[in-house]
Protein backbone atom coordinates (compact mmCIF):
# COMPACT_ATOMS: atom_id res chain seq x y z
CA UNK A 1 0.00 0.00 0.00
CA UNK A 2 1.45 3.43 -0.91
CA UNK A 3 2.44 5.70 1.96
CA UNK A 4 0.55 8.84 2.92
CA UNK A 5 3.33 10.96 1.39
CA UNK A 6 2.94 9.10 -1.93
CA UNK A 7 -0.82 9.71 -1.94
CA UNK A 8 -0.21 13.41 -1.27
CA UNK A 9 2.28 13.66 -4.14
CA UNK A 10 -0.08 11.89 -6.55
CA UNK A 11 -2.91 14.26 -5.54
CA UNK A 12 -0.79 17.40 -5.99
CA UNK A 13 0.89 16.26 -9.23
CA UNK A 14 -2.41 15.26 -10.83
CA UNK A 15 -4.27 18.43 -9.75
CA UNK A 16 -3.23 20.42 -12.89
CA UNK A 17 -4.48 17.57 -15.11
CA UNK A 18 -7.83 17.44 -13.30
CA UNK A 19 -8.15 21.24 -13.47
CA UNK A 20 -7.29 21.33 -17.17
CA UNK A 21 -9.71 18.50 -17.98
CA UNK A 22 -12.50 20.14 -15.97
CA UNK A 23 -12.06 23.48 -17.73
CA UNK A 24 -11.88 21.90 -21.18
CA UNK A 25 -15.16 20.06 -20.50
CA UNK A 26 -17.10 22.85 -18.77
CA UNK A 27 -15.56 26.07 -20.16
CA UNK A 28 -16.62 27.53 -16.84
CA UNK A 29 -14.15 28.91 -14.30
CA UNK A 30 -16.50 28.51 -11.33
CA UNK A 31 -17.31 24.85 -12.04
CA UNK A 32 -13.63 24.16 -12.70
CA UNK A 33 -12.70 25.70 -9.35
CA UNK A 34 -15.30 23.53 -7.59
CA UNK A 35 -14.02 20.35 -9.25
CA UNK A 36 -10.39 21.21 -8.45
CA UNK A 37 -11.25 22.27 -4.88
CA UNK A 38 -13.26 19.10 -4.31
CA UNK A 39 -10.42 17.00 -5.72
CA UNK A 40 -7.85 18.63 -3.44
CA UNK A 41 -10.13 18.45 -0.38
CA UNK A 42 -10.85 14.78 -1.04
CA UNK A 43 -7.20 13.90 -1.57
CA UNK A 44 -5.87 15.70 1.50
CA UNK A 45 -8.75 15.76 4.02
CA UNK A 46 -11.69 13.56 2.97
CA UNK A 47 -9.56 10.60 1.91
CA UNK A 48 -10.66 6.94 1.96
CA UNK A 49 -7.87 6.48 4.54
CA UNK A 50 -9.94 8.28 7.19
CA UNK A 51 -10.83 4.76 8.32
CA UNK A 52 -7.46 4.63 10.09
CA UNK A 53 -5.07 7.04 11.81
CA UNK A 54 -3.58 8.42 8.62
CA UNK A 55 -2.25 11.76 7.40
CA UNK A 56 -5.72 12.99 6.34
CA UNK A 57 -7.06 12.03 9.78
CA UNK A 58 -4.27 13.98 11.53
CA UNK A 59 -4.86 17.03 9.30
CA UNK A 60 -8.24 17.53 10.96
CA UNK A 61 -6.31 18.74 14.02
CA UNK A 62 -8.42 19.05 17.15
CA UNK A 63 -11.49 18.06 15.09
CA UNK A 64 -10.01 14.63 14.30
CA UNK A 65 -12.18 13.07 17.01
CA UNK A 66 -15.11 13.49 14.60
CA UNK A 67 -13.73 10.55 12.61
CA UNK A 68 -13.21 8.13 15.52
CA UNK A 69 -16.79 6.68 15.30
CA UNK A 70 -16.28 6.33 11.52
CA UNK A 71 -13.08 4.35 12.14
CA UNK A 72 -14.82 2.12 14.69
CA UNK A 73 -17.64 1.32 12.26
CA UNK A 74 -15.48 0.42 9.25
CA UNK A 75 -12.56 -1.88 8.57
CA UNK A 76 -9.68 -0.54 6.50
CA UNK A 77 -10.13 -0.87 2.75
CA UNK A 78 -13.70 -2.14 3.06
CA UNK A 79 -16.11 -1.38 0.22
CA UNK A 80 -17.75 1.28 2.41
CA UNK A 81 -14.52 3.25 2.75
CA UNK A 82 -12.61 2.35 -0.42
CA UNK A 83 -15.52 1.66 -2.76
CA UNK A 84 -16.01 3.96 -5.75
CA UNK A 85 -18.93 6.40 -5.30
CA UNK A 86 -20.32 4.65 -2.18
CA UNK A 87 -17.22 5.54 -0.15
CA UNK A 88 -17.43 9.21 -1.08
CA UNK A 89 -21.20 9.30 -0.49
CA UNK A 90 -20.77 7.76 2.96
CA UNK A 91 -18.02 10.22 4.00
CA UNK A 92 -20.02 13.21 2.72
CA UNK A 93 -23.13 11.95 4.52
CA UNK A 94 -21.17 11.31 7.73
CA UNK A 95 -19.54 14.75 7.68
CA UNK A 96 -22.92 16.29 6.79
CA UNK A 97 -24.45 14.75 9.92
CA UNK A 98 -21.83 16.42 12.11
CA UNK A 99 -22.34 19.76 10.34
CA UNK A 100 -26.12 19.44 10.75
CA UNK A 101 -25.74 18.63 14.45
CA UNK A 102 -23.43 21.61 15.00
CA UNK A 103 -25.83 23.88 13.06
CA UNK A 104 -28.80 22.77 15.17
CA UNK A 105 -26.88 23.48 18.39
CA UNK A 106 -25.72 26.91 17.17
CA UNK A 107 -29.20 27.86 15.94
CA UNK A 108 -30.66 26.67 19.24
CA UNK A 109 -28.36 29.03 21.13
CA UNK A 110 -29.11 31.90 18.72
CA UNK A 111 -32.83 31.26 19.17
CA UNK A 112 -32.49 32.07 22.87
CA UNK A 113 -31.59 35.66 21.95
CA UNK A 114 -34.19 36.14 19.19
CA UNK A 115 -37.69 37.52 19.58
CA UNK A 116 -39.12 35.72 16.56
CA UNK A 117 -39.06 31.90 16.49
CA UNK A 118 -36.80 30.10 14.04
CA UNK A 119 -38.69 28.40 11.19
CA UNK A 120 -37.20 25.00 10.40
CA UNK A 121 -39.64 24.67 7.52
CA UNK A 122 -38.31 27.85 5.93
CA UNK A 123 -34.75 26.61 6.49
CA UNK A 124 -35.55 23.29 4.79
CA UNK A 125 -37.22 25.04 1.86
CA UNK A 126 -34.21 27.32 1.50
CA UNK A 127 -31.86 24.33 1.37
CA UNK A 128 -34.06 22.65 -1.22
CA UNK A 129 -34.06 25.79 -3.38
CA UNK A 130 -30.27 25.99 -3.05
CA UNK A 131 -29.84 22.39 -4.19
CA UNK A 132 -32.06 22.99 -7.21
CA UNK A 133 -30.73 26.41 -8.14
CA UNK A 134 -27.06 25.46 -7.77
CA UNK A 135 -27.38 21.84 -8.83
CA UNK A 136 -24.47 22.05 -11.30
CA UNK A 137 -22.23 23.59 -8.65
CA UNK A 138 -23.13 20.84 -6.15
CA UNK A 139 -22.55 18.21 -8.82
CA UNK A 140 -19.17 19.71 -9.78
CA UNK A 141 -18.07 19.68 -6.14
CA UNK A 142 -19.12 16.05 -5.71
CA UNK A 143 -17.38 15.01 -8.94
CA UNK A 144 -14.19 16.62 -7.59
CA UNK A 145 -14.56 14.70 -4.32
CA UNK A 146 -15.14 11.43 -6.17
CA UNK A 147 -12.18 11.97 -8.50
CA UNK A 148 -9.94 12.54 -5.48
CA UNK A 149 -11.15 9.31 -3.86
CA UNK A 150 -10.87 7.39 -7.14
CA UNK A 151 -7.26 8.53 -7.58
CA UNK A 152 -6.48 7.31 -4.06
CA UNK A 153 -8.14 3.93 -4.65
CA UNK A 154 -6.40 3.41 -8.01
CA UNK A 155 -3.08 4.30 -6.41
CA UNK A 156 -3.72 1.72 -3.67
CA UNK A 157 -4.63 -0.97 -6.19
CA UNK A 158 -1.66 -0.22 -8.42
CA UNK A 159 0.68 -0.38 -5.43
CA UNK A 160 -0.78 -3.70 -4.27
CA UNK A 161 -0.59 -5.15 -7.80
CA UNK A 162 3.06 -4.12 -8.11
CA UNK A 163 3.92 -5.77 -4.78
CA UNK A 164 2.14 -8.98 -5.84
CA UNK A 165 3.98 -8.92 -9.17
CA UNK A 166 7.35 -8.54 -7.44
CA UNK A 167 6.54 -11.38 -5.06
CA UNK A 168 4.74 -13.88 -7.29
CA UNK A 169 5.48 -12.81 -10.85
CA UNK A 170 2.77 -12.48 -13.49
CA UNK A 171 0.58 -14.99 -11.61
CA UNK A 172 0.32 -12.48 -8.76
CA UNK A 173 -1.75 -10.14 -10.94
CA UNK A 174 -4.66 -12.57 -10.93
CA UNK A 175 -7.46 -11.99 -8.42
CA UNK A 176 -6.51 -14.94 -6.22
CA UNK A 177 -3.04 -14.73 -4.76
CA UNK A 178 -1.08 -17.83 -5.79
CA UNK A 179 0.96 -19.93 -3.42
CA UNK A 180 4.52 -18.81 -2.93
CA UNK A 181 6.99 -20.34 -5.35
CA UNK A 182 9.38 -22.85 -3.83
CA UNK A 183 12.38 -24.31 -5.57
CA UNK A 184 12.03 -27.95 -6.70
CA UNK A 185 15.45 -28.68 -5.31
CA UNK A 186 14.31 -27.72 -1.83
CA UNK A 187 11.20 -29.86 -2.18
CA UNK A 188 13.09 -32.91 -3.42
CA UNK A 189 16.01 -32.82 -1.02
CA UNK A 190 15.25 -33.95 2.53
CA UNK A 191 16.51 -31.70 5.26
CA UNK A 192 19.80 -32.88 6.71
CA UNK A 193 21.52 -31.78 9.85
CA UNK A 194 24.75 -29.98 9.10
CA UNK A 195 27.85 -31.86 10.11
CA UNK A 196 30.47 -29.84 11.94
CA UNK A 197 33.25 -28.52 9.73
CA UNK A 198 36.60 -30.22 9.98
CA UNK A 199 39.45 -27.99 11.00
Amino acid sequence: MPSGATHDRVTLWSLPLITGAAFSLTRNGELTLLVAGGYLFSGLLLSPDLDLQSRPYKRWGWLRWLWIPYQKMLTHRSVLSHGLVIGTLLRVFYLGLWIALASILILGVVQLFRDTPWSWQAFGEGMQRSLLRYRWEWLAGFIGLELGAATHILCDRAGSAYKRYKRYGIQGLKRKTPKRRTSTARKAAPSKARSPKKR
